[in-house]
């Protein structure tokens, strides 16, 4: 498997739903704790405390204009901090990961070691409507590409900037 073979833009897989993958820089388990360990998390999406087993709760702390160095403001929608609350769903060290989002939808991650890279396969489910999918979508993307930028060592795109025009792409690529 190949990046050719992978597209940065998320799938709808069935109504309120998006799935994403990434080729990432391995080896498996440091990845897995980007997605598991809270001041690693916090460099590409959101810090905050997650119980390592199913049943436990997790909370996701939102800074977003932190994540890059730019100057970049938020939207006033998301001027502030945010916290979301959700349970973790699934605990399979290094290869799956799965948490209720705040909204009563849910997030998993599957990793899997390809040679030297990992793939990540994201799957976030039950979005209420087309706003929160196409926020999601976006928003997924972009926290994702601030991943593969932190671990290869990149500079990442202004946070902002970037989620908007994805946004706004994610509206014209999934149809009504």
């Amino acid at each position: 498997m190949t990046a050719q073979q992978i597209s940065d833009y998320g799938t709808v897989t069935e109504p309120g739903a998006v799935r994403m993958e990434r080729l990432l820089p391995g080896p498996i388990e440091r990845v897995w704790r980007y997605l598991t360990d809270a001041e690693l998390r916090r460099t590409w999406l959101a810090g905050g405390e997650m119980a390592q087993a199913a049943g436990g709760s997790v909370e996701l702390v939102f800074r977003n204009s932190e994540l890059t160095d730019a100057d970049d403001p938020a939207p006033p929608q998301y001027a502030n901090e945010h916290r979301m609350r959700g349970e973790v769903l699934a605990w399979e060290p290094p290869r799956l990961l799965s948490f209720t989002w705040g909204d009563g939808s849910e997030v998993t991650f599957t990793l899997e070691q390809v040679g030297e890279q990992v793939r990540l396969e994201l799957n976030h489910r039950r979005l209420p409507d087309r706003g929160t999918l196409l926020s999601a979508s976006g928003g997924w993307h972009t926290h994702l590409d601030l991943l593969v930028a932190r671990l290869s060592g990149g500079t990442p795109e202004p946070f902002w900037p970037k989620h908007a025009r994805l946004e706004a792409e994610y509206a014209e690529r999934i149809p009504e």
